[in-house]
C-alpha cells in the first residue's frame, strides 16, 4: 500500500501543475468567450486542435520510450543523452518543414487567411518538444514539487501576457496612444495573442529546464537508438490515432458542419468539452505520476496486484467527479460566459462518460508497455480513430457537434472494451471489473434520477440539494463497500478506523 500512497502523493503535486496548466483553457474561459467573438474563439481551437496532433510527430514516443529503458540503470545517462540527441535534431528538422509548409497547414485547419498561426505553433511544438525528456527526468527522478513549481510559474506568465494584450493593449490605446507599452501591440493580431502568449510560456519553460536540458553529452548510442525506436514507433501510430480521437474532430467540425457559422459550432463543442474539467485534469494529473510508477513497480513482486487496487481506486475517483459536473451542470456553465454556449450542454454528460474510459484505457494501457507489444496499443488507437472519423464523416452533416461527442463516447468505449480482452489474454491483472462497471452504471442511473426530478420544476436550489444528497449517498455507498482498502489510506483512513 506505500507504493500507492506515494503514487498518491506524487499524483496531487502533478494535479497542482496540471490545474495550473490548464487554467487558461478552462478558468480564463469566460474571459475569453466574453472578449473575443464565438468565431475568433473557434479559430483558437482550431489552432490547438492541430499542437497536440503535431507533438506527436515532433517527440515520437520518446518519452514512454525514456521511461521504459531508464529502469535500466546501467545505461541510464546512455538513455538520456541518446533520447535527448534525437529530440534536438528532429525538433530542429520538424520546425523548418512547418515554417516552409505553414500555409499549407494553414489551409488545412481552414485557417488559410491566417499562416502566422502556424509560424507560432511551429516553435511553441518545437519549444515544448524539447522539455518532453527534462520534464520526463524529474518524473523518474520523483521530483514533483520542482515539475509543479516551472508549470505554475510558466502558466502565470501565460495568464499575464494574454490580458496584457487582450485587455490593457487595447485600454491603453484609447487612452495614451503614444505609450511606449504599445510598441509590440497591433490590434489586428487579436485571438493570435493567446498563442503568443502561449509561444512565451514555451520559451520560459525551456528557460526553467536549462539545467536538466543541458545535463546531457553529445553522445549517440546508434545501436540502442534503433532498439528505442522500434519500441517507440508504433507510438507514435498511437499518438497518432489517439490525437485524431482527442482533438481531431474539432477540426473535422470545421470542414463537414453545415451551419452557417462552423467556426461558431467549433467554439460552442470546444467550450463545453472544457466542462468535463474534473476528469480531464485528474486524469492529466495521474498519467505524469502512473507512468513512471507502473514502471518502476514491474520490478518488484505481484505488480498486477498493485495495478488492480490502481485501477479501482481510479474509477472510484472518476465516477465521483462525473456527479460532481454532470449533477451540478447548471452552475458549471457559468464558466463559459456568454449564453450562446449553453446551447451545447447537452454534449457535457456524454463527453464525462468518454472520459471516463479513456481514463480507465490508459490505466489499462500498461499492458503492452510492459510486454513490449507498443505495435498493440498502436491498433488499438487505429481502431478508435477510424470510429471517430467514419461517425463525424457521416453524421456531422446531420447532427453537428452532437455526432462529434457521440463519437468520442463510441470511440473510448470501444478501446477501452478491446484493450482489457487483449491485455488479458498478454498480461494478465486481476480487476475488479464487475465491481467497477457497477459504480460506472449506478453513477449513470444516479444522474438519470437527477434529470427526471428537474422536471418536477421545484427550484433551482432544491434541485441542487437533492443533487448533493444523490452525490453523498454514493461516496458512502462506496466507502462502505470498500471500507477496508480506504482504511489503508493515509488522512481517509483515520476517520474509517
Amino acid at each position: 500500500m506505500s507504493g500507492i500512497k506515494k503514487l498518491a502523493g506524487q499524483t496531487m503535486w502533478y494535479g497542482v501543475s496540471s490545474i495550473a496548466a490548464r487554467f487558461l483553457n478552462y478558468l480564463l474561459t469566460p474571459y475569453l468567450t466574453a472578449t473575443l467573438l464565438a468565431p475568433d474563439y473557434g479559430e483558437m481551437n482550431l489552432v490547438y486542435a492541430l499542437i497536440p496532433f503535431l507533438n506527436i510527430i515532433f517527440t515520437y514516443g520518446l518519452e514512454t520510450a525514456y521511461f521504459r529503458y531508464v529502469q535500466q540503470k546501467e545505461r541510464e545517462a546512455d538513455v538520456y543523452n541518446t533520447i535527448t540527441v534525437s529530440l534536438i535534431i528532429s525538433t530542429i528538422s520538424f520546425t523548418l518543414l512547418m515554417l516552409l509548409f505553414k500555409q499549407n497547414f494553414a489551409e488545412l485547419i481552414s485557417l488559410k487567411e491566417h499562416p502566422e498561426f502556424i509560424t507560432w505553433s511551429a516553435f511553441i511544438i518545437g519549444f515544448d518538444a524539447l522539455t518532453t525528456i527534462s520534464f520526463a527526468k524529474l518524473r523518474q527522478q520523483g521530483r514533483p514539487v520542482k515539475y509543479a513549481t516551472i508549470r505554475i510559474a510558466s502558466i502565470l506568465i501565460n495568464i499575464a501576457v494574454t490580458v496584457f494584450f487582450l485587455s490593457a493593449c487595447p485600454a491603453i490605446a484609447k487612452s495614451n496612444p503614444d505609450s511606449p507599452l504599445l510598441f509590440f501591440y497591433n490590434e489586428s493580431i487579436g485571438v493570435g495573442y493567446v498563442i503568443i502568449a502561449n509561444l512565451v510560456q514555451s520559451i520560459v519553460t525551456f528557460l526553467f529546464l536549462w539545467k536538466e536540458f543541458f545535463s546531457f553529452r553529445w553522445k549517440f548510442n546508434g545501436a540502442l537508438w534503433k532498439e528505442i525506436m522500434l519500441y517507440s514507433m508504433p507510438l507514435i501510430i498511437a499518438g497518432f490515432g489517439g490525437m485524431i480521437n482527442e482533438t481531431f474532430d474539432r477540426i473535422m467540425l470545421g470542414w463537414w458542419s453545415t451551419s452557417a457559422s462552423p467556426k461558431t459550432e467549433v467554439a460552442i463543442y470546444s467550450g463545453c468539452y472544457k466542462l468535463s474539467i474534473l476528469i480531464t485534469l485528474f486524469i492529466q494529473a495521474f498519467r505524469m505520476g502512473a507512468e513512471p510508477f507502473f514502471f518502476k513497480q514491474s520490478q518488484g513482486e505481484n505488480p498486477q496486484r498493485i495495478y488492480a487496487r490502481v485501477m479501482k481506486f481510479f474509477v472510484i475517483v472518476i465516477c465521483t467527479m462525473f456527479l460532481v459536473v454532470a449533477l451540478y451542470i447548471d452552475i458549471w456553465k457559468y464558466f463559459l460566459g456568454k449564453e450562446i454556449y449553453w446551447t451545447g450542454l447537452k454534449v457535457v454528460p456524454i463527453l464525462l462518460l468518454a472520459n471516463m474510459f479513456l481514463g480507465i484505457y490508459y490505466n489499462l494501457s500498461i499492458w503492452y508497455k510492459l510486454s513490449n507489444r507498443t505495435m498493440s496499443g498502436a491498433w488499438i488507437t487505429l481502431i478508435g480513430a477510424s470510429i471517430t472519423i467514419a461517425i463525424n464523416f457521416l453524421f456531422i452533416p446531420t447532427f453537428g457537434y452532437m455526432a462529434c461527442a457521440w463519437a468520442t463516447f463510441a470511440t473510448y468505449g470501444t478501446m477501452m472494451v478491446v484493450s482489457y480482452l487483449w491485455g488479458q489474454k498478454v498480461y494478465r491483472i486481476p480487476y475488479a471489473w464487475k465491481k467497477l462497471v457497477a459504480y460506472m452504471v449506478i453513477v449513470v442511473l444516479l444522474y438519470f434520477i437527477h434529470l427526471l426530478f428537474l422536471k418536477l420544476e421545484l427550484g433551482v436550489w432544491v434541485n441542487r440539494g437533492f443533487a448533493t444528497m444523490l452525490l453523498a449517498s454514493f461516496i458512502i455507498f462506496v466507502i462502505n463497500v470498500e471500507r477496508k482498502d480506504f482504511q489503508k489510506l493515509p488522512v481517509v483512513g483515520r476517520f474509517l478506523k
